[in-house]
């Protein structure tokens, strides 16, 4: 399973525009949350991490039909 890691950053797309791109900062992770600093984020969040075909992923953002999720197969090269 691919794992999100502290100290990474990854991104996540709009689903309506591609040209739209969020770059969040894992914090600190535990086995169940991550947390979370970064674009379109007011301070700091802890999310629910879930799993989706051996990647883990989580929603920022909300958990609406148009969400997007961060995946942790979407590192950011630095």
């Amino acid at each position: 399973m691919i794992k999100f890691r502290k100290g990474k950053t990854y991104s996540m797309r709009s689903i309506c525009d591609y040209d739209c791109v969020w770059n969040i900062t894992i914090i600190c992770r535990t086995a169940k949350t991550v947390t979370l600093k970064g674009d379109g984020l007011q301070g700091v969040k802890r999310c629910r991490i879930s799993e989706w075909e051996g990647v883990e992923q989580c929603r920022p953002l909300g958990n609406y039909s148009m969400a997007p999720a961060l995946n942790a197969d979407r590192e950011v090269e630095s």
